[in-house]
């Protein structure tokens, strides 16, 4: 099934642009959460396809956030990418043992996010 529908959880207002304008321009649909627990809250009202997910947040970090969503019934199969500023290769295998499904590390590269987004498509 076509990724469309998109949650961007990051509590940076210019990183949400950034990431919004490369998906609608894309053809996607998005929403926004500027923080995990308003995200957790929007994936249960209204599930997304995709998460792209910020690690360093107020309150719940993203790490725990893709946790409670990889260990919950409900939610597990929706797909997570971390989009964070944490560029240590320990935070990237860190983000996956969480349940993320990848790791990009910002400013992300629009080619780069398209096309792993492409790769769950299939």
């Amino acid at each position: 099934m076509a990724i469309q529908r998109i949650l961007i959880v990051d509590d940076s207002p210019t990183e949400r642009y950034y990431l919004t304008d490369i998906l609608v321009k894309n053809g996607f649909s998005v929403s926004v959460a500027e923080n995990g627990e308003e995200a957790l809250a929007k994936i249960k009202a209204d599930k997304p396809q995709l998460i792209l997910m910020d690690v360093v947040m107020p309150g719940a970090n993203g790490f725990q956030v893709t946790r409670s969503i990889a260990r919950d019934p409900e939610l597990q199969d929706v797909p997570v990418i971390i989009c964070s500023s944490k560029n240590q290769e320990t935070d990237r295998i860190w983000g996956l043992r969480q349940g993320a499904r990848d790791y990009l590390v910002k400013p992300v590269d629009a080619a780069e996010l398209l096309a792993k987004i492409a790769a769950l498509d299939t």
